[in-house]
């Protein structure tokens, strides 16, 4: 994806796992609200549909209950987005943000707000309508281009961290996966007579400690390469104490 170019700054957008590059991540979704559509001009739907395929992202016309949805690295971000602010009619946009926060974990409401007086409207009603800090994120802007483009941002923002939550998940349960293994390995080698081969493949073919401790000498045999005398020595090991008692000198 091409780099967003804005002339103004913001402390979250211009962290630099915002800033969208091709490199950096894949094509998303937009899904815009047919209603919303239809009540716009449509030269800035040209602008959304351009400022979109610019960076690779694919929009769908949808009937949704948010103006926007975007899919991003396997996330769901969903906006409403205000262009005109009309100060004498608010309650219906802080009602259907109340409903819509419920419905969506990410949720973010962008508002234009062009002058000093509807920003000190958007101030009060906020406070009016006892809106809980962050839930929904409200962004207001100066014009819908710039609000678009904060939208667009957010999203993509919101998909770069989930990118890294899941592969720092990931690599946490490689992590976990390799140390279980270096213990199952530590454990059964700990069998006098047992090497790494034999722990390996005792792995492979039960898996665990406890499943080696109830397994027959002969389902050891049938399920494994290892000798008769390693069978018997892994079963007289877990199940009889004379033996695993005694002191062993490697």
């Amino acid at each position: 994806m091409a780099n967003f170019k804005s002339g103004y700054a913001d402390p979250v957008l211009e962290n630099p796992c915002s800033k969208v590059t091709k490199s950096s991540v894949s094509a998303g979704v937009c899904m815009m609200n047919t209603t919303w559509r239809d009540q716009q001009h449509p030269s800035f739907i040209n602008f959304i549909s351009s400022f979109l395929a610019a960076n690779s992202f694919r929009l769908n016309f949808v009937p949704i209950s948010p103006d926007f949805i975007f899919n991003c690295g396997g996330l769901s971000v969903a906006f409403i987005f205000v262009t005109k602010w009309d100060c004498g009619n608010v309650e219906t946009i802080f009602s259907r943000a109340k409903k819509l926060k419920a419905q969506f974990a990410h949720l973010y409401v962008t508002l234009n707000l062009p002058t000093r007086d509807q920003n000190d409207s958007f101030l009060c009603s906020y406070f009016k309508y006892e809106m809980q800090l962050g839930r929904p994120t409200f962004v207001p802007v100066q014009d819908i281009e710039m609000g678009f483009e904060k939208i667009v941002k957010i999203a993509h923002s919101c998909g770069v961290s989930k990118q890294q939550e899941v592969k720092s998940k990931l690599k946490a349960e490689r992590n976990q996966s390799v140390q279980e293994l270096e213990n199952f390995i530590r454990v059964v080698t700990s069998i006098p007579g047992i090497d790494n081969h034999d722990a390996n493949a005792l792995n492979q073919a039960i898996g665990s400690i406890e499943g080696i401790a109830k397994a027959s000498k002969e389902y050891i045999l049938e399920t494994t390469d290892l000798s008769a005398n390693k069978a018997e020595t892994i079963v007289r090991f877990f199940r009889d104490s004379k033996f695993y008692l005694c002191p062993k000198i490697n």
